[in-house]
């Protein structure tokens, strides 16, 4: 029981990283970008990737928990042709898997495991004896 419950829980949280991210993993175009650090509206410096499309240069907020850059660095940056402005830096942290969908996922799977312990645990005695009614006695080794 624990296994399908792994099973399907990385199944589900693979498919959902897969098919929910935004800009869309299969129709965004990613693009080389260069990190700059420049003051954000608080007038805190933060890293920005810059990457030019055309004649129009775009500016996308870098900064990710866990996630340093130095000036100059270069990455690769996702984005859809209609919207350019919501581009993501293109890296599995921050991008791929985010910390909130990591730690939701992680209780929602305890919770889960709980939940099927808690069933199985203190099975109802009238429940057995119903199960046991049912099964055919088998003998250990039938010839």
């Amino acid at each position: 029981m624990y296994k399908l419950l792994v099973v399907l829980y990385v199944t589900c949280f693979g498919l959902y990283l897969l098919f929910s991210r935004q800009p869309d993993f299969f129709d965004g175009e990613r693009t080389p970008a260069i990190i700059h650090f420049a003051k954000d509206s608080t007038g805190k410096e933060k890293p920005f990737a810059v990457f030019s499309l055309g004649k129009t240069e775009q500016r996308v907020d870098a900064s990710y928990l866990f996630r340093s850059y130095q000036e100059g660095e270069k990455v690769q940056v996702i984005y859809e042709t209609s919207q350019p402005q919501y581009a993501a830096v293109y890296s599995w942290w921050g991008y791929g898997i985010t910390w909130g969908e990591l730690v939701g996922s992680v209780v929602l799977l305890l919770v889960a495991f709980q939940a099927a312990v808690q069933i199985t645990k203190h099975p109802d005695p009238q429940a057995i004896i119903d199960q046991e009614e049912k099964l055919p006695k088998r003998r250990k080794y039938s010839n």
